[in-house]
């Protein structure tokens, strides 16, 4: 941030911070969970020296203590094309199309987060957004009214909107003008203990699917989860019980492994909370929500769209076998039975094109390149030592961990059958921009990264031949 004006990153940064002093302030076990997991990656970070090195090499050791990702659920379209103008001022943009209506959860969703090496260095803030589906709500005289309901709130402050507007028109915000943004931002996801509807209506918003009643019932998206990154998340899962933090009973996604990959995520149950309900004699009556829960994550690394597919085969297999009845500890073997047709080194990995990594030259690759013609392959290059590999971290959400997540800090493991299916096309629309695909963004790093080295090594004939 200059004297005068703003950076997108520092915008973001200083936004990330205010909603994870003002969550800790209305969710106490949040702060618990950071100073846990704060300790875990201590720890960790002392033991392995090699990983701690790789983290540092690819400048990702100072972001791990600030990464956050949050999560919010829009009830409009509108809703969304503002969220994305707004996060836009932060450097933050759609990656990715979720269809959660698969899993019984009635929104499609995409991840607003940087998408430049830099920016991520900076502070990789992400925030996964929803937006109800209202068309999946089945009893028309209930869709009807809960549109009308989503009609007639404004999630923004006006001034959060002129700064936008400022920032689109001028290309920047003054530093002024960026802390006002903040704290006029902030407003959108700060937690309403009093809902805009009554107490019948809520409750038959929550018979429909208790996420609409979360999405419906309220002025606006209260952030619902705050998630610090660990390097161990089965050590954090054992010390929450300690802590006096009643932990899922299954860690979300893969299996614990050497090499870690795509993303491993937990939590504790969400919070049972009192709310004011308006009735329409003028009363209020008291009732109960359930929304807000805290969530911990472990991220490896991106799969190309061959890991992907093997992965998402293996788990498909493995969640099958759970809905036949099997328990919590069955379940986890069962997982770890099946992923180990995943290959668990970095090497294999690599060879056989299931993960994106970033290459750099080694000093004995650039002492190399000074004295004579080197290998003109990839493979070669690292076989001899003189170019060195570090996983790319995956930077963004599993749909079908997501939604089990969802299903499951909702209180309820019931499954929800929806008839309509995937509407990418739709949310588009919405959002006002096509979002960004996650694969290409990966490849494009790690093609990146093989440009830069093989220039390091004097030799960028090479790069050219391997990322063509």
């Amino acid at each position: 941030m200059t004297a005068l004006h703003a950076d997108p990153d520092e915008i973001r940064t200083l936004f990330s911070r205010a909603m994870s002093e003002m969550y800790r302030a209305e969710v106490p076990q949040y702060g618990t969970l950071l100073e846990l997991v704060s300790d875990v990656n201590r720890e960790i970070l002392q033991r392995h020296s090699e990983l701690c090195a790789s983290l540092a090499r690819n400048d990702e050791l100072d972001r791990l203590s600030v990464e956050r990702h949050g999560a919010i659920r829009l009830g409009r379209a509108e809703e969304l094309f503002d969220i994305r103008r707004v996060f836009s001022v932060m450097g933050m943009h759609a990656v990715g199309y979720y269809d959660l209506s698969v899993a019984g959860v009635p929104v499609h969703s995409t991840a607003f987060r940087p998408i430049t090496d830099a920016a991520l260095r900076h502070n990789p803030f992400r925030v996964f957004t929803s937006l109800l589906r209202v068309e999946l709500i089945e009893d028309e005289v209930l869709r009807r009214q809960a549109e009308q309901i989503l009609a007639e709130r404004q999630i923004f402050t006006p001034r959060a909107l002129e700064l936008v507007n400022i920032f689109e028109t001028d290309g920047r915000l003054t530093r002024p003008q960026a802390e006002e943004f903040v704290c006029e931002a902030l407003e959108t996801f700060r937690w309403h203990s009093e809902a805009t509807v009554s107490l019948d209506v809520y409750r038959k918003l929550h018979d429909a699917h208790r996420l609409i009643a979360d999405v419906v019932s309220f002025k606006g998206p209260h952030i619902n989860h705050l998630t610090p990154r660990t390097l161990d998340i089965d050590a954090v899962q054992a010390g929450m019980p300690r802590r006096g933090i009643v932990p899922k009973a299954v860690i979300e996604g893969p299996p614990r492994r050497n090499c870690a990959i795509l993303l491993r995520q937990t939590s504790f149950k969400a919070l049972e909370e009192p709310i004011i309900f308006r009735q329409t004699d003028g009363k209020s009556a008291q009732g109960m929500h359930t929304a807000r829960f805290g969530e911990i994550e472990q991220r490896g690394v991106a799969l190309t769209p061959k890991g992907r597919e093997l992965y998402d085969a293996l788990l498909a297999s493995a969640r099958q076998a759970r809905a036949a009845g099997s328990t919590t500890g069955d379940y986890d073997a069962g997982l770890a039975g099946a992923f180990t047709a995943f290959p668990d080194d970095w090497a294999a990995l690599r060879s056989q094109g299931l993960a994106f990594f970033r290459y750099s030259a080694t000093p004995a690759g650039v002492e190399a390149g000074k004295r004579r013609a080197l290998p003109s392959t990839l493979d070669q290059l690292v076989a001899e030592g003189l170019l060195r590999y570090d996983p790319i971290v995956y930077e963004d959400f599993l749909p079908v961990s997501a939604a089990g997540i969802f299903q499951s800090n909702l209180g309820s493991d019931a499954q929800q059958s929806y008839a309509a299916r995937s509407n990418r096309a739709a949310f588009e629309v919405a959002l006002g921009a096509e979002v960004h695909d996650e694969m290409t963004l990966y490849a494009k790093t790690e093609k990146d990264s093989v440009e830069r080295a093989m220039n390091q090594l004097g030799s960028p004939h090479i790069a050219r031949k391997a990322t063509a």
